[in-house]
Formats: C-alpha cells, sequence, structure tokens
C-alpha cells in the first residue's frame, strides 16, 4: 500500500509539473495573413523579430547571404492557384520564401521544401521553383518589428510588402483572375455540366427520390460525353431498371461491361456481371 501512495503521489507530482509549464511571450511573435486577390486565395506565414537597437541589413542579416525572411520556422506562402512573379509562372501550393538581401536589390527565392526551421540544413537546387530579383528602397523612417504585408491589391495582381528598418523590398504577384473569371462566366451561360447532371443523378438515385427525374438528368449527362465512361453507364443501368426499364438497364450495363473490360477496371465488371445476371441477361 505503501508504495501504491508514493506512486501516486509521483504521479500527481509529475502531471502538476507538466501542466505548470510558465508562458512568457515570444521575441519573435508569429503572423498570419489571409487575402484574396482577384479570385485567388494567398496566405502568408511568418515570425516578426524586431530592431531592439541592432543594425539590420549588412550587420544582423549579412548581405549576399541566404536569409529566412524572418525567424524561427522558414516563412512560408501558400497560393490556390497559380501565380506569375516576374514574368515566371508559380504553380500553386505552398513554398518557404528565402532571400538574399543587399544593399540595393534583393533575390527572393520560393523553396518547394517549406518545413525547415529557418534555412535547410542543406541547400538544394532542384527545389527552388522560382527566383527573381526586386530592388531594395531606402525609407526615411525605422520599422521596428519586422513586417511583410500585401498592398496595391488589384483584380489582377498585389504586392508583396517586406519592411524592416529603414529597408522596402516590394513583389508583385500576378494571379489569373482574368482566365478564372471568364471561365465561371462561360460555364453559367452554358448551363449545366455532364458532372453536375450526373451527381443530381445519382443523388436523386441513392435518396429514393423522383427517379424519372434522375433519368433525365442521367441522359443529359450521357449525351454530354463523346464516350460515355464505364462508371456513368453503371449508374445510368442502375436508374434505369429502378424507373421500371429493364430492356434499358440492361443495355446501358451491357454497355459499361464493356467500357469497364477495356479500361482494367475489374470492380466494374464484377458489378455489371452480377446485375446482368440478376436481370437475366447473362
Amino acid at each position: 500500500m505503501k508504495k501504491h501512495i508514493l506512486a501516486l503521489c509521483g504521479l500527481v507530482l509529475a502531471s502538476f509539473t507538466a501542466s505548470a509549464q510558465v508562458q512568457t511571450p515570444a521575441p519573435s511573435p508569429s503572423a498570419k495573413i489571409e487575402q484574396r486577390v482577384g479570385l485567388t486565395d494567398i496566405t502568408l506565414e511568418y515570425s516578426r523579430p524586431a530592431m531592439r537597437g541592432r543594425t539590420i541589413f549588412g550587420d544582423l542579416v549579412p548581405y549576399g547571404e541566404v536569409w529566412r525572411t524572418g525567424a524561427n520556422e522558414n516563412t512560408k506562402i501558400t497560393f490556390s492557384d497559380d501565380v506569375t512573379i516576374g514574368g515566371k509562372e508559380l504553380k500553386k501550393g505552398t513554398y518557404a520564401i528565402y532571400t538574399i538581401p543587399n544593399a540595393s536589390s534583393w533575390e527572393v527565392i520560393f523553396y518547394t521544401d517549406a518545413n525547415n526551421w529557418g534555412n535547410p540544413q542543406k541547400w538544394d537546387d532542384s527545389k527552388v521553383a522560382l527566383k527573381t530579383t526586386v530592388s531594395a528602397e531606402s525609407m526615411p523612417f525605422d520599422i521596428e518589428s519586422f513586417t511583410m504585408l500585401f498592398g496595391d491589391i488589384t483584380n489582377d495582381s498585389a504586392m508583396l510588402d517586406i519592411l524592416w528598418e529603414r529597408t522596402y523590398a516590394g513583389l508583385k504577384i500576378e494571379v489569373p483572375t482574368e482566365e478564372k473569371a471568364m471561365a465561371s462566366i462561360e460555364g453559367a451561360l452554358n448551363g449545366p455540366s455532364a458532372r453536375d447532371y450526373y451527381s443530381a443523378a445519382v443523388y436523386y438515385l441513392e435518396e429514393d427520390k423522383d427517379i424519372d427525374k434522375a433519368r433525365e438528368w442521367i441522359d443529359k449527362a450521357a449525351g454530354m460525353q463523346e464516350e460515355v465512361p464505364f462508371w456513368m453507364l453503371r449508374q445510368k443501368s442502375l436508374i434505369y431498371h429502378k424507373a421500371g426499364d429493364k430492356k434499358g438497364a440492361i443495355e446501358a450495363a451491357k454497355k459499361s461491361l464493356t467500357a469497364a473490360e477495356k479500361a482494367g477496371n475489374s470492380d466494374y465488371v464484377k458489378m455489371n456481371k452480377d446485375a446482368l445476371k440478376e436481370w437475366g441477361a447473362l
């Protein structure tokens, strides 16, 4: 019993020690900015060191060397669409932003490995997705905390502004707003897509709703295809069968079987064979 009490006391003490952690402000607090530019979402995550009386560029941050562009973990930026920077395309996704500051210009590097604490232990040029050069300008006043923000936002672009000490560097990011807007307009004016009709038909089938409406929609979906895929023909056969059209169901199932065999999809081959057997067609 004594051993048990001692063990229990140790457990309670350990629990208290674990929960009694001191919380203090981070010297370089983290920041997160979510900005929509046109129809593209951009998310920026970085840490904000302060000057604290120090000389920054050319001293704390040496000229001509790769910098994490902030503090702590590498700065991350995420694009929901492909974007254009410095006349070069950058694919959608998440990147680390590294920079090489100099007195009158900065190199800005988008690095595909965005999970480093600061700079990578070993730099890999194959992970450089895009590199561009921007001018560095002097400001007439100090910016105490390292700052990154989005400015000059239009439907088609935004500036990624980088400010610290008395230095400003700006990077223009262009987004595909016109392309996305035109595609959206054309899609809406052309009416529902084959996928829209297909999804609606399958939903009505599975939820036991108006089967005649489901049949109408699956026919429209199939009619919009040059070559109707096996998975769509499979649903068409089930909808026709539920609607009482056994002949149409068998015809669709046979077409689905042929297409599934051609595609090498054994699951759909089996499902169609099972249905055809059940309906007396095999």
